[in-house]
């Protein structure tokens, strides 16, 4: 494995909260970071506040709304276009459950907004980005998911009924660690692993005040456990699993369900061909 000062590490969601905090945690070893979200002001104060906290001067502020692909792949071409290698790809934004009484949403291409940026984003930049993560092995790419994990109900995957936010944000986990799995199976014997975690529970983060939950753990809890995922070496042949914190565990049983990992990757690619096919999307 590379040393730090050699990698290249690209955090989604990293203006505030666990990305916020674990983009400084790279930072602070050395590593090349590409700070990722969706407002430029506050993509350009982090990476100004990272460097100044820090002193490495190779913080990078990128801006894309992951609600819409198409900025999606905007993200990803700048991503190839700056960078000659990426050593690891962090699918850390999100969206939370919301207020208990939240309405449903969707995203700019008519997505349910948490399927949307939870993990059809997330998916579809891994795929733009998953020729230059083959190029740059060993590399990696982890999956920030949850304990929180619902069955996705593939007759209604955008749940036009019976929508409640909780059950939006735990199908939208559960389907980035099926993908997860699937991804790791692909990319076995190309030096790329692929791993999620539930981070920590109910963090003191903004997505969980704005739920209602009383935070129960710390910031610093949640980056101590993805933290070793990103880059250390212990890990470098870890690959295909979920993690509670920094122990492996087991996710929902639909996440082991081949079938279901199909349909959810025939589901997945339908969404973002139709995206294309009206415009919204490249």
């Amino acid at each position: 494995m590379r040393t730090a000062p050699e990698r290249t590490v690209l955090i989604t969601g990293a203006t505030n909260g666990l990305g916020r905090a674990l983009a400084q945690r790279a930072a602070e070893t050395g590593c090349r970071v590409l700070v990722h979200g969706r407002d430029a002001d506050r993509a350009a104060a982090a990476r100004a506040e990272i460097t100044a906290a820090t002193g490495n001067d190779r913080v990078v502020a990128l801006v894309a709304d992951l609600a819409e692909l198409r900025q999606v792949e905007r993200l990803a071409e700048e991503v190839r276009q700056r960078c000659a290698r990426l050593d690891t790809l962090v699918n850390n934004a999100g969206i939370g459950s919301g207020p208990p009484d939240g309405a449903r949403e969707v995203s700019a291409d008519g997505i349910e907004l948490r399927f949307a940026v939870n993990y059809l984003a997330g998916y579809h930049l891994t795929g733009l980005l998953r020729p230059l993560l083959i190029a740059s092995a060993p590399a990696r790419v982890v999956n920030v998911a949850s304990a929180g994990q619902h069955p996705i109900d593939f007759d209604d995957p955008m749940l036009t009924s019976g929508y409640t936010g909780s059950r939006a944000y735990a199908q939208s986990k559960l389907a980035q660690i099926a993908f997860t799995f699937d991804l790791a199976e692909q990319l076995r014997g190309t030096g790329v692993t692929v791993n999620a975690l539930h981070p920590a529970t109910y963090m003191n983060t903004a997505m969980v005040r704005e739920a209602g939950v009383t935070p129960v753990s710390t910031v610093t809890e949640g980056v101590d456990a993805v933290f070793p995922l990103v880059c250390d070496p212990g890990l470098d042949e870890v690959t295909g699993q979920y993690f509670h914190g920094t122990r492996a565990c087991r996710a929902l049983d639909q996440a082991y369900d081949e079938s279901a990992r199909a349909r959810l990757h025939e589901l997945s690619d339908e969404l973002v061909e139709r995206a294309r096919a009206t415009g919204t999307s490249r």
